[in-house]
């Protein structure tokens, strides 16, 4: 790829049109509630916006509060298209969407040069659909923030959370952990699947597979760090594609959680 990465999904899993991207998202996010303090953490789809894109909405909506707070977001997802062991990061300095340009996070990225998991590598990035599709949510809640996006391939969850100990940052670094749930199942064995996978996720309980999510590695990283770090998580939407726009003999399941301090 060039210095900026663009986008490989617009038109197809959201709108290409600016206007008619902001007005998609704002659609979704209106008469939704932001909390205060946001979340540090946050599970989300990744399907097209008419499939997930309330499901994403209800868990991006919480920021709405900390749009000059949160200033970095950290973005771990599945790869779809291409092998990879390990997780890769991108050598471009942005990425692109409708919306406008994100800058990298350089210099993150590079608190991460000594770990043998983690390559600088574009080719995961170039048509992988579970980072970009964040990024319009994130630029209408947040305005401006740097971005370090990670690919994540073939990697022991255990490897994922010590990339993600590197970059949890303070208030100002949000961590958004990229995933749909159980693929192609019926839509009762998937409400069945997807709520047992939930109540894994609620009980900070790692050890998913990836037929309970295909970010399963990145979760169980962002569980084992929820519990490092004393951070409760509350469901916030649970539903799946036989619920939104698609028939219900081959569902995907989506999911919108958020990890928060404990109440003081």
């Amino acid at each position: 790829m060039s210095a900026v990465r663009p986008t490989a999904v617009a038109g197809s899993f959201y709108p290409a049109d600016a206007a008619a991207l902001r007005a998609l998202t704002g659609t979704l996010l209106a008469g939704r509630h932001a909390v205060a303090p946001p979340p540090k953490l946050l599970i989300v789809p990744h399907a097209g916006y008419a499939y997930s894109g309330a499901t994403a909405a209800a868990a991006y909506a919480l920021l709405a509060s900390a749009r000059e707070r949160i200033t970095r977001v950290v973005l771990f997802g599945p790869a779809h298209r291409v092998p990879l062991r390990g997780l890769a990061a991108p050598q471009t300095e942005a990425f692109d969407t409708p919306l406008g340009r994100v800058p990298v996070d350089r210099a993150a990225l590079a608190r991460l040069d000594d770990l043998p998991q983690v390559e600088c590598r574009d080719l995961p990035h170039r048509y992988e659909h579970s980072l970009e599709v964040q990024l319009p949510f994130l630029q209408v809640v947040l305005g401006d923030f740097s971005l370090v996006p990670l690919v994540v391939g073939d990697a022991a969850a255990a490897d994922v959370a010590e990339v993600l100990e590197r970059l949890w940052g303070a208030q100002d670094t949000l961590v958004v952990i990229s995933s749909d749930l159980s693929h192609y199942l019926p839509y009762a064995q998937a409400q069945a699947s997807d709520r047992a996978t939930v109540e894994r996720i609620l009980a900070l309980d790692p050890g998913l597979h990836a037929h309970q999510a295909c970010g399963a590695t990145g979760i169980d990283a962002a569980l084992l760090a929820a519990r490092r770090h004393r951070l409760v998580p509350r469901l916030l939407d649970l539903c799946n594609s036989g619920d939104t726009a698609g028939d219900r003999q081959h569902v995907v399941g989506y999911a919108a959680i958020a990890f928060e301090a404990p109440p003081s």
